[in-house]
């Protein structure tokens, strides 16, 4: 069949509406498809944190501690490196170096040289005395007949605190542990003095621990705290080293003929307050030197 002109024109008007039509349409399907929002994908719940006291890491605090409380005397060294905020913004390291000899109940001695004014500490059961040897200064002051009150009262009267505090009260574990929220293991290390350690943490409100445990005579040989009232959280490291469990002690060495002759001065509180966090025996910051405060300490 022969189309007129008229037929055909008309047949290709209708053809190019159809699809017109049709591309309307899809185009339209398209548009609602792209507008249709897609459904999200389903999250995956978060794990649920939960502070527990690993029987691991407990375990290892109870042994250290444990070798401590039963050694009658000590004697070690603690070298200790305090952050102080810069004014430029970066800390600053000051370090301190601790000779600690000690006799239970009632005997200590601590010998400070560092980067600051040295100083020494003598107990011996009734007196207790800060003495600044350059100044030849001397604070004394009536002292209870235990090494735990008599850190306790040094607190509390001149914001005398020593970061082992802890590692020499009659019960480490309890000075250690006190108020523990979280406590794991994290691994062995042989970086700290050639010693084979265990490393442990633990935190509660006040700070986060991380210590180095021999492994072999389970004796701590190093201690890393960040205190939670720090806002810069700033870091505290000591090192400990030259262990000596149940050493000869004489009493000769708890006294000092120089510093009980040196001008006297009586134990006051420092004007300023102690560190956020310091507490008596648990969880402490050292506080600024000075006599009469926490000797010997580098500001």
């Amino acid at each position: 069949m022969t189309l007129t002109s008229k037929q055909f024109m008309r047949r290709t008007a209708i053809a190019l509406a159809l699809a017109v039509l049709a591309a309307t349409s899809v185009g339209a399907e398209t548009t609602q498809a792209a507008a249709k929002p897609a459904k999200a994908a389903k999250k995956q719940p978060v794990p649920e944190f939960k502070m527990v006291l690993e029987p691991r890491a407990m375990d290892l605090l109870k042994a250290t501690s444990a070798r401590l409380a039963a050694a009658k005397s000590l004697a070690f060294t603690a070298i200790v490196s305090y952050e102080y905020p810069s004014k430029l913004g970066p800390a600053i390291v000051y370090i301190s170096r601790y000779d600690v000899a000690m006799q239970r109940p009632d005997r200590l001695r601590v010998i400070m040289p560092g980067d600051g004014p040295a100083s020494e500490f003598y107990y011996d059961g009734k007196t207790m005395m800060a003495f600044a040897p350059a100044e030849n200064l001397v604070a004394v002051a009536d002292a209870p007949p235990t090494i735990d009150a008599m850190l306790k009262k040094a607190f509390e009267s001149a914001a005398i605190f020593y970061p082992f505090t802890d590692l020499v009260a009659a019960d480490p574990f309890a000075a250690l542990t006190d108020g523990a929220k979280l406590a794991f293991y994290i691994g062995p290390s042989g970086m700290v003095g050639g010693t084979k350690t265990d490393m442990v943490a633990w935190a509660n409100n006040d700070v986060f621990i991380q210590m180095w445990i021999g492994v072999d005579d389970k004796l701590p040989r190093r201690i890393r705290a960040v205190y939670s009232a720090d806002p810069l959280r700033l870091r505290h490291d000591m090192e400990l080293s030259n262990w000596q469990l149940d050493p000869q002690i004489g009493p000769e060495m708890f006294a000092s003929p120089r510093a009980q002759a040196a001008q006297r001065m009586t134990f006051v509180h420092p004007v300023s307050a102690p560190s956020a966090g310091a507490k008596p025996l648990t969880k402490a910051k050292p506080a600024k030197a000075a006599l009469g405060k926490s000797p010997g300490n580098a500001q």
